[in-house]
């Protein structure tokens, strides 16, 4: 059993001593750039594209799928043929058909609940589910020229969503309504082989320790925040009293923060209500600074001070969550270095030239070395970490998802952040019901071919759990879902030098008494 006495203040020794310093592992880390937007673009266009480029760029691989599971193929002395379009079936012939999923719910979002809160006038509270009790919900399959209504036993088995790609296999009744008999989905693309993004030599290629990976800090300035934070900063640092902990932290090559590092804040209130007299002729108004009545700074310089402490010692990737103060529409820009006058300077200087892939999607941006110890990310992200390609969200998308599906159908998020891998769609109900920057030329989240990922890490989720994925060409995912630090205390840590990529949970609790 470790003596903790050991590792406490003690007397210096007589003897002269030399003390090794411990070096922290290091790693492989590019940028993909799939999801930066480019400033000059804007909100003019209409959301339809998207579902037009989704559905252009997945139907040929699920069609694959489908013809050689389905042509041809007799059922009750019918032969299963495909039809073109969705008004192309004809009632009482066997054929397939590729579609996007519609759901038609009445507990769906409306649009006078967003112009609520364009207006900051207070709108109804959020609902944990779409799913109408009452049985109301209807499931349609749509392109360019029409809907078709399915229903059938096959669709209670499937976790479907609105904005998913699918063919389904079945017959048209006499009210018009398809029944469906098998459903195809795109299922897993293409995975690269490790290091194959990056352009590394073997002798340059180091081995990558371990990734920490930790969701909702949620700090929010409160005194409540200090003891779970210094917890987690002294054991990155390596502080921790008992030698097993500094030994593994030293591994640890890359902290990665996904998502609502700050916590959800509430509406302004209007001016009137803050200054009743500011409205009146001659009232004075605050010219510079700001109102201490309407801003409260202590969380940003809190998380601030955070990561100043601990940027000289391990680099740390930063996404933006839906509590955090960046853009609301998927995908979510960097957080601006403003926000953190201190450890901006281990940032990049901000890139004025940015150009998105949305301006020439035929030609992606290459992966970029990140040497900064400070990565301001996109929301999602794609990198590489020692070669493995790595995707990382806030988890919007998967919480909207489940908003979708019946709590019976699925028994942790790892069933619904399976399904994107299957759908190749990591945000399929945007635009929707998640809100989305209104892509013209590509569509950034379908998984193209070659972007399956080895690595697929979901923040923000109700609990901690992981598994490996697997594909019917050997892909292999391994997807971790992350719950809130704030609400769990709970932090992850993938081996970047196993095969499978395994992961180990961390738990910081405090003793409560009793």
């Amino acid at each position: 059993m470790h003596d903790d006495s050991a590792d406490l203040l003690r007397p210096p020794s007589d003897k002269d001593e030399e003390q090794q310093a411990t070096g922290r592992t290091a790693s492989s880390y590019q940028v993909l750039h799939d999801f930066e937007l480019a400033k000059a673009e804007g909100y003019q266009q209409q959301y339809g594209d998207m579902y037009f480029l989704r559905l252009a760029r997945l139907k040929p691989a699920i069609e694959k799928l489908a013809i050689d599971e389905w042509e041809g193929k007799e059922i009750a002395g019918d032969v299963v043929h495909k039809v073109e379009r969705v008004l192309d079936v004809r009632q009482g012939e066997l054929c397939w058909v590729t579609g996007t999923v519609y759901w038609d719910m009445p507990l769906k979002p409306n649009i006078l609940d967003d112009i609520s809160k364009d207006h900051w006038i207070a709108a109804p509270p959020p609902r944990e589910k779409y799913v109408s009790p009452e049985g109301h919900d209807k499931v349609m399959l749509e392109d360019d020229s029409g809907r078709l209504r399915l229903i059938g036993e096959r669709l209670g088995l499937e976790i479907l969503v609105t904005g998913c790609i699918i063919a389904v296999m079945g017959t048209e009744n006499a009210n018009g309504d398809f029944e469906v008999i098998d459903i195809k989905l795109p299922d897993l693309p293409t995975q690269p082989e490790r290091w194959q993004l990056e352009n590394k030599k073997q002798t340059e290629r180091p081995a990558g320790g371990k990734v920490a990976l930790v969701s909702g800090l949620e700090i929010s300035g409160d005194a409540g925040d200090t003891l779970a934070l210094d917890m987690l900063l002294e054991w990155l640092l390596g502080e921790s009293t008992g030698s097993p902990i500094p030994m593994d932290s030293s591994q640890i090559s890359r902290l990665i923060i996904a998502g609502n590092s700050l916590a959800a804040s509430t509406p302004l209130p209007a001016r009137e209500d803050l200054h009743p007299a500011a409205g009146k002729k001659g009232a004075a108004s605050k010219k510079y600074g700001y109102d201490s009545s309407a801003y409260n700074p202590a969380p940003t310089a809190q998380f601030d001070a955070f990561l100043f402490t601990l940027l000289p010692s391990i680099p740390v990737t930063l996404l933006p969550g839906p509590s955090d103060p960046a853009n609301v529409s998927m995908p979510q820009q960097p957080l601006h270095p403003a926000l953190f006058p201190q450890s901006r300077a281990y940032a990049p200087p901000p890139n004025p030239d940015l150009t998105s892939p949305s301006q020439n999607p035929k030609k992606k941006k290459a992966p970029t070395s990140h040497t900064f110890p400070l990565h301001p990310a996109t929301n999602p992200i794609f990198s590489t970490l020692s070669g493995h390609l790595a995707l990382v969200t806030g988890g919007q998308a998967t919480s909207d998802i489940a908003k979708y599906v019946p709590s019976s159908m699925y028994s942790s998020p790892l069933d619904l952040i399976e399904h994107t891998l299957r759908w190749r769609l990591i945000a399929p109900t945007a635009p929707d019901t998640l809100w989305s920057y209104p892509f013209r030329d590509h569509e950034p989240f379908v998984l193209e071919e070659g972007r399956c990922p080895h690595l697929y890490v979901v923040g923000n989720q109700e609990r901690f759990g992981t598994r490996i994925v697997e594909g019917v060409a050997g892909q292999r995912v391994r997807i971790v879902s992350l719950p809130s630090f704030r609400q769990t205390g709970e932090l992850a840590l993938v081996d970047l030098e196993d095969e499978d990529l395994g992961v180990e949970m961390i738990k910081f609790s405090t003793w409560q008494g009793g």
